[in-house]
């Protein structure tokens, strides 16, 4: 949970993932992702799901995530907790589709792949944990991508910023 916006750079890594985390609710009221840092027992609305005694459901990757990376970074941050004994927060069963704009004090995830770039390369731990070689070149590939979409002129730019 500590972990959770930083863990959000390898589990959520393209500029869409962040798309999906940020989705609007939609007419039913669901999202289909988590947005916020919070969980729940067997409640699929919240990022971690605890459905029974030694089971978990972490519901933050999305379907661009290297499987390998992902199976690193959980273990990373869940042997910190177990270390450090953390607490994860205040348990909740409140729907977070329907009424998950309702709460204000959980920890929001990051708003684009640049936040979570930031929230990573902060991380120590994390950073150390997954190697500093490849963290530092993780985020020099991840910065190049984002810049490379943050750096063109898009059709929607055009269409209402500009005086023609």
């Amino acid at each position: 949970m500590k972990h959770a916006a930083a863990l959000a750079a390898i589990t959520n890594p393209t500029v869409n993932s962040y798309k999906r985390i940020n989705a609007p609710r939609t007419t039913s009221g669901a999202t289909w992702s988590p947005n916020t840092v919070t969980w729940t027992g067997n409640n699929r609305t919240h990022m971690v799901r605890v459905p029974g005694p030694g089971r978990f459901e972490l519901r933050l990757p999305d379907g661009a995530v290297n499987p390998y990376l992902l199976q690193s970074v959980i273990i990373a941050s869940g042997l910190d907790g177990l270390a450090g004994q953390a607490d994860p927060g205040p348990h909740s069963d409140l729907d977070m589709y329907a009424e998950g704009h309702l709460v204000k004090d959980a920890i929001r995830l990051p708003l684009n792949l640049l936040d979570a770039l930031r929230e990573y390369d902060k991380d120590a731990l994390l950073k150390e944990a997954m190697g500093l070689e490849f963290s530092s070149a993780f985020l020099k590939l991840k910065h190049a991508e984002w810049n490379a979409y943050a750096s063109h002129f898009t059709e929607w730019e055009r269409a209402n910023t500009l005086d023609i």
